[in-house]
């Protein structure tokens, strides 16, 4: 079929409801295409009122360009082809980096969505590799049926599903639990069916169309896929290679334009996370790996859970380390003592902000 190649920007400007950001719950049944952290609706919680002072840290979006290339990440539009190791030292080739680390393995025919962190930012991929993800699929049925049947089964796979890997796959092969959080059917002609899938982290979308064709009693594969979104990272501030290489080559000639529009600050790869804002004063201990007492706390967002991922952030938006909490929301604004978070991973240098900041 000449016409069944993935386009996902024809389908954004024939329907604009695409864009899943812009899907909210209604009444009328549709399924919700978002992923989990986007049906959270998190409010800014005050614990104690503070300033920064700018005499230390800075924003994130008043970084240097070197300090971006420290402390930064691409999001890679991923051709067909190359593996997602390749595509990563392809981005360490271009601007001269030591080392630079991708989240989430797309297989070699796989397009799309693809986040490479920078130098010591490659230490943030671990969060992302656990975030949702998207994709468009073009699937292909060994032969047709009404469509009604073709929508009721696809359907019928959203929820808890459990999946054997396939035979070519980088894990052990045995069976596990993966969560399908939604499935949009965008196009049914003939034997070929288009839809949209919002999944959890090391869902394998190849499984899964087979998984639906011996539903059908037919058998079904997966003809071309597109990750469109993995966590915070969608086709919207998607960038090629070439558009990476040339960004370099202006920023070596004088021009930063180009390479700040590609290079995000670190930020961006938690902006999923849950967040809890401290004060400067606290800021060096967490830099050592303390735990924070809640005395150290300004603001935190609301519906967090025990055991959760949190982004700690300086007052400016500098992230400063990760933490998992150990109180829920509710909890790290009422008690007065106690620790709100236990740190397990720091990515602010020590004494960026002095010890004991007093303001």
């Amino acid at each position: 079929m000449e016409s069944a190649k993935i386009d996902t920007k024809r389908m954004e400007s024939e329907d604009s409801s695409s864009d899943i950001s812009s899907k909210i719950p209604n009444d009328s049944g549709k399924m919700i295409t978002k992923l989990p952290f986007q049906r959270i609706d998190r409010q800014l919680l005050t614990k104690r009122k503070a300033t920064t002072t700018d005499k230390y840290g800075s924003p994130p979006n008043k970084r240097s360009v070197e300090q971006l290339l420290t402390l930064g990440i691409v999001n890679i539009d991923k051709p067909k082809g190359p593996t997602s190791h390749q595509v990563s030292a392809y981005v360490k080739g271009i601007l001269n980096m030591e080392k630079c680390g991708h989240s989430g393995t797309l297989d070699p025919k796989v397009t799309g969505v693809l986040p490479v962190a920078l130098d010591a930012g490659t230490r943030v991929v671990e969060v992302l590799l656990s975030a949702g993800k998207e994709y468009i699929c073009l699937m292909h049925l060994h032969q047709e049926h009404p469509t009604k049947d073709i929508e009721d089964t696809i359907n019928s796979f959203v929820g808890k599903i459990k999946q054997l890997p396939p035979v070519k796959s980088a894990i052990k092969r045995q069976w596990r639990y993966r969560k399908i959080y939604y499935i949009e059917i965008l196009e049914i002609r003939g034997q070929d069916v288009l839809f949209k899938v919002g999944c959890q982290a090391g869902t394998y979308i190849r499984k899964l169309c087979h998984d639906i064709g011996v539903k059908l009693g037919s058998g079904a594969h997966m003809s071309e896929l597109r990750r469109t979104q993995a966590g915070p990272f969608n086709e919207k501030n998607i960038h090629t290679l070439q558009d990476l290489a040339d960004a370099f080559h202006y920023y070596k000639q004088g021009n930063e334009e180009p390479i700040r529009n590609i290079i995000m600050p670190i930020e961006y790869a938690v902006s999923h996370l849950p967040k809890l804002y401290i004060l400067d004063s606290s800021v060096n201990t967490i830099c050592h790996g303390a735990s924070l007492a809640l005395p150290g706390v300004a603001m935190v967002e609301s519906e967090i859970q025990v055991g959760e991922d949190i982004a700690i952030l300086t007052l400016k938006g500098e992230l400063v380390a990760l933490g998992r909490a150990l109180m829920i929301s509710k909890e790290i604004i009422q008690k007065k003592s106690g620790f709100a978070l236990k740190v397990y991973k720091v990515f602010m240098k020590p004494d960026t902000y002095p010890k004991m900041l007093n303001l």
